[in-house]
């Protein structure tokens, strides 16, 4: 790296390829509300930095501020205040294309994340800030036998930016949290609350949160859950009914069932859930026929008479015209308004009958198939009670050669019934599962895509977590036999890639089956591509900068380069991908023209035919120009050329 470009690491031109500073970000958030309440301060390396006074912050918000040492309602354990920290810190890693482990790498849509997924929740921040439309996650229960991820709360920004640039060895971030420990609980709540609190930010205003728990956190989980998104913002618990019956070893009551707790992130913003008719509704309301039978179904009837609990209201009181002419007038009131009677009566919507005194006893009708054509709808119920954990683990014995390999999977059955209610029929949007264990979050959304014609993407996230072979004996001979490292995250990935297969076959009968995207582009978490010195440069002599040829690794290849590009730029990461060869270069485009990128020797041939294109970013690395007055001629060419691309340097 030149001394030039080591003086000007942090200019407006270079990328900081390191996830964000939410602590900044909040900084700049409390200044936009209350610019008097930021003051400067000195960091570590007594360097001038933004901070707020809290003083004059608590002056602003005096009427409703709880002052430290008051009581208040809210949930506390230690660890509370280490999780909100460590959520905030920044944290210098990179995610890393696996081509060789993954499916239709360079156009599908989905994604395989392989690591922490804490770390991937970071990464996350600025190419899916406000993208995504639902999360499921089915998280340790933290029974005294499941594994929780051991963070490292003790270490400053600093830090953790020079330990994220060692060899990462995600096993060793798991420990099993049994109740033994002391901090039994607060260890799990730490661990859920940084998560939590990181994932709310990805969700859309309108986006919903999925959460599998049973009875030994539930209660905890849905305060620190009231905590991040609000109590105004939790729709409901979900109680599904897990098994038949049994309980052969239960003392006291048989447990059926488990829940799954509802938040949005936004609830002025959500609209009403649907789902639609089963066909034993269908059959059992929708009995009715006429002469609109063949183009509505058939319909079903409610008296057109209002309830004595509707309040009353003139308008309501008037006649509607019978078969024999006769006016037929309410006891009280009309459900309907005059308006939509004389739309119903024209449209057949009424249903007349006679009772034995010949009285007119009107009715309205409701059809199967709805003004716009499709069958409709109805309101979801609180309880699942048609889909079991048996289906999940036939499903896996199934899908894997009959071999038991995850014990009491998910039946995607019931995260296809939660997608149905929080996508709210929507075929194109982002379900993200970050606790993906056997992915059967990726088996549902593949599986509804199949059935409707969908895009809907999914990102999975999944530690790659060691198999103990004495504890989990099939699931580490699958491995043997498949020839796999023994870890959770290969057998999760081998899973997605089976049934991605399955769902074609049995849907050849489907249109558009051949453009279902079963594929995932994997990445696996990693220390930074980028050497210590570019973070760093302050804490280096001149003689050791002249030394140091590059400020990149040299095990990184220009894809590895390109992703930690993508991320710290905000593109989103399953933007189609095309290696192209220009004047003996290798140049990438991502998203068509979104995003090109050349870390290849630049010259100004090259650039020329890179500006046709019109590219919306371009980003190049300084090894790649010759003099530092290179890159201020490459922005002049693009400038002169291609007006509206960004140019940015690594």
């Amino acid at each position: 790296m030149t001394n030039a470009a080591q003086a000007n690491k942090h200019d407006s031109d270079t990328l900081d390829m390191h996830s964000p500073n939410l602590v900044d970000n909040n900084v700049q958030k409390i200044m936009a509300l209350f610019p008097n309440c930021i003051t400067e301060a000195k960091d570590e390396n007594g360097k001038l930095k933004k901070a707020v006074d809290f003083d004059l912050l608590r002056q602003e918000l005096s009427q409703s501020l709880v002052e430290g040492g008051q009581e208040r309602y809210r949930l506390d354990w230690p660890g509370k205040r280490q999780a909100i920290l460590e959520a905030n810190s920044p944290i210098a890693k990179t995610l890393r294309p696996a081509r060789g482990e993954s499916v239709n790498f360079d156009t599908t849509e989905n994604l395989f994340i392989e690591g922490d997924n804490l770390e991937a929740l970071k990464l996350l921040q600025e190419s899916y800030l406000g993208q995504v439309k639902m999360i499921y996650i089915d998280p340790p229960y933290n029974t005294g036998n499941d594994f929780i991820y051991e963070d490292d709360f003790a270490e400053d920004t600093t830090s953790f930016l020079e330990r994220s640039e060692q060899v990462d060895e995600e096993g060793n971030r798991l420990v099993t949290n049994t109740e033994s420990n002391g901090r039994f609980h607060s260890d799990w709540l730490t661990m859920m609350y940084s998560r939590l609190k990181l994932a709310r930010s990805l969700l859309k205003d309108d986006g919903v949160i999925f959460i599998s728990i049973d009875d030994n956190e539930q209660a905890n989980l849905k305060k620190i859950c009231d905590s991040i998104f609000g109590q105004s913002n939790f729709i409901d618990p979900v109680i599904w009914k897990k098994r038949y019956g049994g309980g052969a070893k239960e003392k006291f009551l048989v447990a059926l069932h488990e829940y799954v707790l509802v938040y949005v992130k936004d609830k002025t913003k959500l609209s009403n859930f649907y789902k639609p008719l089963s066909k034993e509704q269908i059959d059992r309301y929708y009995t009715n026929k006429d002469e609109f039978y063949k183009e509505k179904g058939g319909y079903r009837t409610h008296p057109l008479e209002a309830m004595k609990s509707f309040d009353a209201r003139s308008n309501l009181n008037f006649p509607i015209p019978a078969p024999d002419g006769q006016q037929v007038y309410p006891k009280r009131q009309w459900r309907w308004s005059k308006d939509r009677v004389k739309v119903a009566l024209e449209n057949n919507e009424i249903e007349f009958n006679q009772n034995k005194d010949g009285q007119w006893i009107l009715s309205s009708k409701q059809y199967l198939i709805d003004s716009n054509g499709e069958i409709r709808k109805t309101k979801p119920f609180s309880i699942i009670d048609d889909v079991y954990t048996q289906h999940g683990t036939n499903e896996i014995l199934e899908l894997l050669g009959n071999t038991k390999v995850f014990d009491f999977p998910k039946p995607s059955m019931l995260i296809y019934q939660l997608l149905i209610i929080g996508l709210n029929y929507s075929k194109d949007d982002i379900i993200l599962d970050f606790f993906a264990g056997s992915s059967t979050t990726a088996h549902a959304v593949m599986q509804l895509n199949a059935e409707d014609q969908g895009n809907r993407k999914f990102i999975m996230v999944q530690v790659d977590e060691p198999i103990d072979p004495n504890k989990q004996k099939d699931a580490f001979m699958f491995c043997e036999a498949n020839k796999f490292k023994h870890s959770i995250a290969e057998i999760s990935k081998e899973r997605i890639r089976r049934a991605g297969q399955k769902i074609v076959e049995d849907n050849q009968d489907k249109d558009g089956i051949e453009n279902l995207d079963i594929g995932f582009r994997v990445l696996q978490i990693d220390s930074t591509n980028m050497k210590e010195v570019y973070y760093t440069p302050d804490e280096y002599s001149q003689a050791e900068l002249d030394n140091l040829e590059s400020h990149i690794k040299e095990d990184r290849t220009g894809e590895d380069l390109l992703f930690q590009v993508m991320l710290d730029w905000g593109v989103p990461l399953s933007l189609p991908i095309e290696v192209k060869e220009i004047q003996g270069s290798l140049v990438y485009y991502v998203g068509i023209d979104s995003l090109v990128a050349c870390f290849d020797t630049l010259t100004t041939d090259l650039i020329d035919e890179i500006s046709k294109d019109k590219p919306l970013k371009f980003v190049s690395s300084e090894l790649a120009i010759a003099h530092d007055q290179d890159k201020t001629n490459i922005k002049a060419r693009f400038a002169q050329l291609s007006p509206d691309t960004q140019v940015k340097f690594i």
